[in-house]
């Protein structure tokens, strides 16, 4: 097992559901110290129209202002991982963390700027999934970290669902979820020295 980082986990539209409860506990089980914020402070649902009611009585400032008060206190070099909506929280936060250690961006795919030379980041999507994260998002996220001189792959996964990693939802797809988190976690493992790294 690699050092120990710290990690943000931030859920998707449908609001803080187990699911995601249980993957900060599998990122604490694997040696991070892991934050999972309510970004709603309402109950979560596992009714799409349900969740974008949620986002909206919050509103989007609302949700931001959540995550960011929820990595306040974490080191400046903390990974950031968003799944879906999560996504646009990483976008929203990252000009305020410029030592992230890395992002990991699930089922979403946002144009970064500007991005610090050499950030280490990850995209995972469904292929196709051309209502959340259609080929002009991908192209654009891809041309904003080549600008910028990160590092970073992109990850497709043919045939799942929006949200394949959440084993709550019909999305839900066993082998692709399992290659995210092996992917996922060795992302982590080695962001965890580089965290390390930069403390010093």
């Amino acid at each position: 097992m690699g050092r120990v980082g710290s990690v943000a986990l931030f859920h998707s539209v449908y609001g803080l559901r187990a699911s995601v409860l249980r993957a900060a506990e599998r990122l604490r089980d694997a040696g991070h110290d892991v934050v999972a914020p309510d970004l709603y402070g309402f109950p979560a649902t596992g009714d799409l129209a349900e969740g974008f009611a949620l986002a909206d009585k919050v509103g989007w400032a609302g949700i931001v202002e959540r995550g960011r008060d929820a990595v306040r206190k974490l080191p400046p070099e903390a990974v950031l991982v968003g799944f879906s909506m999560g996504v646009g929280v990483i976008e929203a936060l990252l000009p305020e963390r410029p030592r992230t250690a890395g992002v990991v961006m699930v089922a979403g795919a946002r144009a970064i700027d500007p991005v610090r030379p050499g950030l280490r980041a990850q995209l995972h999507a469904a292929d196709p999934d051309a209502e959340f994260v259609p080929p002009a998002a991908v192209a654009k996220w891809t041309e904003s970290m080549t600008r910028g001189g990160a590092a970073f792959e992109v990850y497709r996964y043919p045939g799942v669902g929006h949200l394949w990693v959440d084993e709550d939802l019909p999305d839900y797809d066993c082998p692709a979820a399992g290659r995210f988190w092996e992917r996922c976690e060795e992302f982590l493992r080695l962001s965890g020295e580089t965290q390390v790294t930069c403390s010093q």
